[in-house]
């Protein structure tokens, strides 16, 4: 079987006291398939977590990362989080471009683009997000939106660093909703991308309220190797069924 990326995204939850509870609770439900080498757990906190989440991250053996950088290494740049702060607390991974931070706080293809090479640079590994909302896949302009996306990106970085990128494709309209890609809309949008990449072995994850539930038939998918999951990751129990449930 192929090696399932399971990421969690906690968006702006979990204060270092819940945090702290998560991984109690996290160690004897991670247990089963703590030594499996076709699974790769990571955890993405919010800033005033992150120290917390290094902890249980290492005693758990699971990667942990942070919910965005900004490019510039220091400055005046008030309420802004550098990447050697980031990197101080030992995470190794950073989100980026994530549908939220581009349409509520209205960041740009071409920041999100700075914000990766940075990282890299720096290196940290991106998990760069992209995605359509449901107007523009209604409207019939899904693979413009999301070519004019990753073209923001793959034109900026070589081709040894477009390997090390980790992509993942989440539908806007599908995040927070309930309401899911199919498998094969899923698909579809990620063996497309990876055409569009011209890298088959890049490392291509489905987001978008992946759950214990739509586990199996999403994860199965050829060109889907893993989920970045929000909702279902703030509990142990939801968060690891997902692995579960694709394991039967």
């Amino acid at each position: 079987m192929k090696k399932i990326y399971l990421y969690g995204n906690w968006k702006m939850n979990m204060t270092v006291a819940e945090t702290k509870k998560f991984f109690e609770d996290f160690a004897p439900v991670y247990a089963q398939f703590k030594n499996d080498s076709g699974l790769e757990v990571g955890v993405f906190a919010p800033f005033t977590s992150l120290w917390a989440a290094a902890e249980g991250a290492k005693a758990n053996g699971v990667v942990f990362g942070a919910e965005n950088i900004y490019f510039e290494p220091k400055g005046a740049f008030t309420g802004e989080v550098s990447i050697p702060m980031v990197k101080e607390t030992g995470a190794t991974h950073v989100i980026l471009g994530h549908s939220e931070r581009r349409h509520i706080f209205g960041e740009s293809d071409e920041l999100v683009a700075k914000k990766t090479k940075a990282a890299l640079d720096a290196g940290l590994i991106p998990v760069f997000c992209y995605g359509e909302t449901l107007d523009e896949r209604e409207s019939g302009h899904t693979f413009d939106v999301m070519t004019r996306q990753l073209d923001a990106i793959l034109k900026i970085l070589s081709p040894d660093e477009i390997r090390k990128v980790i992509y993942a494709y989440e539908p806007v309209w599908a995040i927070g909703t309930g309401k899911s890609a199919t498998s094969e809309q899923a698909q579809e949008v990620c063996e497309w991308s990876r055409k569009l990449i011209k890298d088959p072995n890049v490392v291509i994850l489905y987001g978008g309220s992946v759950k214990g539930s739509n586990a199996k038939e999403l994860l199965s998918m050829k060109d889907i190797d893993g989920a970045l999951v929000g909702g279902a990751s703030l509990k142990p129990a939801s968060f690891i069924e997902i692995y579960a449930e694709y394991k039967k």
